[in-house]
C-alpha cells in the first residue's frame, strides 16, 4: 500500500504565470476550469478502509488532484511543447494527438507543437526522421484515420542523446504516448534531466490496448478494441454454427489481463469458453478443457473458445525471450490450442470443422470508437507525471510506470469491498531535482484498470482538466 509520501509530485519549481484559464474562474474555489491545489483525492473512499489507515485524515493516502491550476510554471504563448508516440499501435492515438495539439494551442496559447516521428528513434538526429510540426489546422481530421500520424517503432534510444535533442529544439515539455518500454524510455529522460538540473516536464501518457494500467478505470481505445473483438466473436459463432461440429476459436489481445476477452464475450454472449491470462487452465482430465469442449459441441453441435494472449503460458513454449520493448516472450496459444482440439478430435476419429481467428492487427489499427474523447492539457509545471482517465475526480500521483498486474483467484486487493466511485487521473512518480524527475516503477498494488466494470464519465466543457467517456484519456500538463 503506498504512503502519503509516495504519493507527492515534485514541482519544477515556483508557478509564477497566471493560466489563460484565469478568467473562467471567478471567485469559485474549485469548477471545471480550476481544480484547487489544497485539495486531495483520497485513494480510499470508504469509511471502513479510512479507519483501517489508523492515521488522521490529512495522513491518508491521497492524490493531488488533476486538473487546470490558477497559475502556471512554463509562460503560456512562450512553451515549446513536443509529443512522441511509440509501440504497438492503439486506437485513439490521433485522437490524443488531436485533443493534445487543440488544447494546448487553443487554451494555452501555444503556437505549434513538435511531433517526433517513429517513436525515440525520432529524438535521435543521425536516424534521419525529420520532426512534424503539428497545428490545429494540421491535425484537424487525424482523429478519423486509425494509427498516429507521427508512426511509432519500438526499442530503446540513448536518454543523453535524446535530451540533447530536447534542448537544441528548446522544447519545455515532452508528452511520451506509450506503455510499458515506453515509461521506461521517458523515465531514462528524465533521469538525465534531473543530472543536469534541466527545466523540462516529461510527462508520460499511458497507451495499452489491454487496459492493464493501475490506477485508471479504463485505458484509452479499449473500448474500441472490445468493441471490434466482439464482432470476430460473432463470426466465429456464425462459421461455428454453420459447419458439422463447428469450433470457432479466437485468438485476442491480452499479454496479463483478459478484460478485452471477457467484454467481448459478455458483449454479445457467443463464447463458450473465455480463457485469460488471470486464470489457470488444463487440457487433459474430466474437467479438461477438451474434454469440456467436446460434450460441448455433442450437446449443441458446434463451440466457440476465446483466448487471450497470454493464457494458458504454462502449456506453451515462448517464442522469444522479449520484444524490442521489454515485453516478455509469449508462446502463441492460438495455434496451439488449435492443433490440440485437432488432435483431440482425431484421436477419437470425430469430425471436426475448427475456424481460426485472429483479429489483433485489425482492431488495433481502426480509429476509436465516436465515444472516444479528447486530451486536455491542464496544469502547473511538473518533472514527471503520468496520465489516463478513470470515473470523475482527478488526481496526480508520482509516476508509476506501466506495468501489467494481474489479479489473483478473480479479484485485485485493491478492490475488496471498496466500490469505486472515486477516480484519479494518474500522475506519475517524481524522484529527485525540481527540473528533470524520473517515472519510477511501480510497486503499488494493482489498480482500477484492472476491472471488469465500465466506468462512468461526465464530459466537461472546453478548459477542463479532463472530458469524455470511459475509454479515454485525459489529463495533461499546461504550459
Amino acid at each position: 500500500m503506498p504512503t502519503l509520501g509516495d504519493l507527492q509530485v515534485r514541482r519544477l519549481g515556483e508557478c509564477t504565470h497566471d493560466s489563460p484559464l484565469a478568467r473562467y474562474i471567478g471567485g469559485r474555489r474549485t469548477n471545471e476550469h480550476y481544480v484547487d491545489e489544497d485539495d486531495r483525492v483520497l485513494m480510499d473512499d470508504t469509511l471502513s478502509l479510512l479507519i483501517a489507515h489508523g492515521l488522521p485524515l490529512d495522513e491518508v493516502p491521497s492524490l493531488e488532484p488533476g486538473g487546470p491550476r490558477r497559475r502556471l510554471f512554463f509562460a503560456p504563448g512562450a512553451t515549446r511543447v513536443a509529443v512522441v508516440t511509440c509501440g504497438g499501435l492503439c486506437p485513439g492515438l490521433n485522437d490524443v494527438l488531436h485533443g493534445l495539439v487543440q488544447e494546448l494551442c487553443n487554451h494555452y496559447g501555444v503556437a505549434q507543437v513538435t511531433g517526433f516521428r517513429h517513436g525515440f528513434a525520432g529524438l535521435v538526429p543521425a536516424l534521419g526522421h525529420t520532426p512534424l510540426t503539428l497545428t490545429p489546422a494540421g491535425v484537424e481530421k487525424i482523429h478519423e484515420q486509425g494509427g498516429t500520424i507521427l508512426g511509432s517503432s519500438r526499442g530503446a534510444q540513448d536518454p543523453e542523446v535524446m535530451v540533447d535533442r530536447l534542448v537544441e529544439l528548446g522544447i519545455d515539455i515532452l508528452f511520451v504516448v506509450g506503455g510499458d518500454g515506453s515509461m521506461r524510455g521517458a523515465s531514462g529522460i528524465a533521469g538525465v534531466l534531473r543530472a543536469r538540473d534541466l527545466p523540462i516536464a516529461v510527462i508520460g501518457i499511458p497507451k495499452t490496448i489491454d487496459n492493464d494500467i493501475p490506477y485508471i478505470g479504463q485505458s484509452f481505445g479499449f473500448q474500441t478494441a472490445f468493441t471490434e473483438a466482439a464482432r470476430a466473436i460473432t463470426a466465429a459463432r456464425v462459421e461455428a454454427q454453420a459447419a458439422v461440429n463447428g469450433v470457432g476459436l479466437v485468438r485476442l489481445m491480452g499479454r496479463h489481463s483478459g478484460f478485452i476477452a471477457c467484454y467481448a464475450a459478455l458483449a454479445n454472449h457467443d463464447a463458450d469458453f473465455v480463457l485469460v491470462p488471470e486464470v489457470p487452465f488444463g487440457l487433459a482430465g474430466e474437467n479438461g478443457l477438451l474434454a469440456a469442449l467436446r460434450r460441448k459441441v455433442a450437446d449443441r453441435g458446434h463451440a466457440v473458445v476465446v483466448v487471450a494472449e497470454g493464457a494458458g503460458q504454462s502449456l506453451v513454449q515462448a517464442e522469444r525471450a522479449a520484444d524490442a520493448s521489454g515485453n516478455a516472450g509469449l508462446g502463441d496459444i492460438g495455434r496451439f490450442l488449435q492443433r490440440a482440439i485437432t488432435d483431440d478430435f482425431a484421436a477419437r476419429d470425430e469430425e471436426l470443422t475448427l475456424k481460426y481467428l485472429d483479429p489483433g492487427y485489425q482492431i488495433r489499427s481502426i480509429p476509436a470508437s465516436a465515444r472516444f474523447g479528447v486530451l486536455r492539457a491542464a496544469g502547473p509545471g511538473r518533472g514527471a507525471r503520468r496520465y489516463g482517465r478513470t470515473h470523475r475526480h482527478g488526481g496526480r500521483p508520482p509516476a508509476q510506470p506501466l506495468r501489467a498486474r494481474p489479479h489473483r483467484g478473480g479479484r485485485r486487493r485493491a478492490q475488496r469491498g471498496r466500490p469505486r466511485r472515486r477516480s484519479v487521473v494518474v500522475g506519475a512518480r517524481v524522484h529527485g531535482a525540481a527540473a528533470g524527475v524520473a517515472l519510477t516503477p511501480s510497486g503499488s498494488r494493482p489498480g482500477d484498470a484492472e476491472r471488469p466494470a465500465a466506468a462512468s464519465a461526465r464530459t466537461r466543457r472546453p478548459g477542463a482538466g479532463w472530458c469524455g467517456e470511459p475509454d479515454q484519456l485525459v489529463g495533461a500538463t499546461g504550459p
